[in-house]
């Protein structure tokens, strides 16, 4: 692992951060000012405890205390259509937690897809990370398709952002959110016809916000699908599955934790 990683999983500093602690040689391994190339060895990763005897790691003078990384649980759900994002629905309507294992009943969503869109959720059993995830700017990827041509207003709207002062339409009926604002999106057209197919990219996850957006030019969105949620990616699971985070994944939010 390289050091500035390290650095990141085991203190209040960034990778960033640490990179430039780095490069102005306040960081010391041993006594011995490190550089960009300075590599962590594995026995620092597999027992802290041991490695503290040989390998000290010292930022302006102070002795870095390794931590182990808390034991985060992490999964994938590939939320199909016809599921609702909770814990409880008085109408009685499917829930995700009906299709997952009994064992992840206490696990928290990241965020909502709503009862008519599919794709991925992140479901965690510690709160921060819940938190810190849906709170982020992390990029989100959904493939959408739509009951319309992609027009110029659409384009220019997503290109430039939008404010609503009547949000409803795209919305839920029982919704009380009647304006909105949109920021600029990134955006691939993957068809443009009758029924269009787009790739969307946006930093933030609003109540509808891609159904009230489309709404606005009279487009009806007929699929939505979240494939990638910052770090994670949705990939082949197949509907209705789920997984554990792979390692990478885990080495992700671990940094992500600590940023």
């Amino acid at each position: 692992m390289r050091l500035n990683h390290f650095i990141a999983l085991h203190s209040k500093y960034s990778r960033r951060e640490a990179d430039k602690l780095i490069t102005d040689g306040v960081v010391k391994i041993n006594h011995t000012i490190a550089t960009q190339h300075s590599i962590v060895p594995q026995v620092a990763l597999q027992n802290p405890n041991i490695a503290m005897k040989d390998f000290k790691i010292f930022i302006h003078g102070k002795m870095l205390h390794y931590a182990k990384k808390k034991a985060y649980t992490a999964i994938v759900y590939h939320k199909p259509k016809g599921e609702l994002v909770s814990k409880k629905d008085i109408y009685g309507r499917r829930l995700i937690y009906d299709s997952l294992n009994k064992r992840y009943a206490h696990f928290m969503p990241v965020g909502r897809l709503d009862f008519a869109s599919e794709g991925l959720l992140i479901l965690s059993d510690d709160k921060a990370v819940v938190s810190k995830l849906m709170h982020s700017q992390l990029e989100r990827t959904y493939i959408l398709k739509i009951d319309s041509h992609i027009t110029k207003p659409m384009i220019k709207a997503m290109q430039e952002g939008l404010t609503l002062q009547n949000a409803k339409a795209g919305g839920h009926k029982l919704s009380k959110i009647t304006t909105m604002e949109f920021m600029p999106m990134g955006f691939e057209i993957l068809k443009n016809a009758t029924i269009s197919k787009l790739k969307v990219y946006i930093t933030e996850g609003k109540n509808r916000e891609l159904r009230r957006f489309f709404a606005h030019f009279h487009a009806n969105v007929l699929d939505l699908r979240r494939v990638c949620y910052g770090f994670v990616h949705l990939n082949a699971l197949p509907v209705g599955k789920m997984r554990f985070f792979t390692k990478q994944e885990y080495d992700d939010l671990h940094t992500f934790m600590h940023t």
